[in-house]
């Protein structure tokens, strides 16, 4: 892909984020409300059972969960770094979710641990928190699956080109089809999502946990949960040109999409532009039209029928993609 290099390093910047956030929410979380906490916490129920048969002092319900998350982490991300330093690939599909899916059950459970034994004067005192259990096993398989889908979707993507040369307009031989496609990412934008996001799932682990209000914590996860959804809508960027016309979807998982036919497109070009251009990053409305910025340099830009403003994206190669799109929306 155009963007294997920045795209890998992305990825590996966005692991070691909620690696390191992760293991810091799992070992601060009951040092937070120590003072509303037994000297010794209930950490283990003897199956369906309410009452609990285990416990640990403060100090080791804290750094033992947390090493356990950073144990297998650790070993996740090794395992990671070999197989694809020999496929030459970036994050894989089992590496993204088997993180995000044991990230949220052990900081799950730590919350579920700390809520059980909220207020108790004695450890015996706690009840099993079944709910909470289930709500951050619910949550953990969700995030597991689109982790997968989000790294193995990237992964699949190919890109099949056209002739190799300069001219506005390919031409197409008969009875074949050209397919270009080109992939953009902003690694600073992957990290700040990265990072929002690993505020909103500790203010989640928050409210399971018990440690303020709900209203309060859940108008605080609001605004990161959707600065989030923002960054890592805006993180990344594909465009896609077939028979079918012009495709540009959006983050990881590919949504949102934006489509036009070839009947809808007037011409396309390849362009240089800067963020000053067109008033920042992300996605951009100025007197040029509409521009997805996610890096200065070489875009795409298309002039859509019935419209004054134009619409470009900034991916790599983008005049081989110019050139085939124009060829598709040429009479015949």
């Amino acid at each position: 892909m155009n963007d294997r290099k920045g795209l890998g390093r992305g990825a590996r910047w966005a692991a070691a984020v909620w690696t390191g956030g992760t293991t810091a929410v799992i070992a601060a979380l009951p040092w937070t409300v120590s003072n509303r906490l037994p000297d010794h916490l209930a950490t283990h129920w003897d199956g369906l059972g309410d009452r609990p048969d285990g416990s640990m002092p403060l100090w080791a319900a804290s750094l033992f969960p947390a090493a356990i998350w950073l144990a297998l982490a650790l070993a996740l991300l090794l395992i990671q770094r070999r197989t694809a330093a020999a496929a030459g690939t970036g994050l894989l599909p089992w590496t993204a979710a088997g993180l995000l899916t044991s990230g949220i059950v052990i900081a799950g459970a730590q919350a579920s641990i700390v809520r059980a034994n909220l207020d108790r004067t004695d450890w015996h005192q706690a009840r099993q928190p079944t709910v909470w259990i289930v709500a951050s096993l619910a949550a953990a398989a969700a995030a597991g699956v689109g982790g997968w889908l989000a790294t193995a979707r990237r992964r699949k993507d190919s890109p099949t080109t056209g002739r190799d040369g300069s001219e506005p307009l390919l031409e197409i031989p008969e009875g074949q089809r050209l397919v270009w496609l080109s992939r953009t990412t902003n690694s600073w934008f992957r990290l700040l999502a990265a990072v929002t996001g690993l505020v909103a799932v500790a203010t989640l682990v928050a409210v399971v946990a018990g440690l303020a209000g709900t209203g309060a914590l859940l108008a605080l996860f609001s605004p990161f949960a959707f600065v989030f959804l923002a960054l890592t809508a805006c993180s990344s960027v594909q465009a896609r040109v077939s028979e079918r016309g012009l495709e540009v979807s959006f983050g990881p998982l590919g949504r949102p999409v934006r489509r036009w036919a070839p009947a809808d497109i007037e011409s396309a070009r390849a362009e240089n532009r800067t963020p000053a251009q067109v008033g920042g990053w992300g996605y951009r409305l100025s007197g040029l039209g509409t521009t997805v910025m996610l890096r200065a340099g070489e875009c795409l830009v298309v002039r859509i029928r019935g419209r004054r403003g134009e619409f470009a994206v900034s991916v790599d190669d983008a005049e081989r993609g110019a050139a085939l799109l124009n060829a598709l929306t040429a009479p015949r």
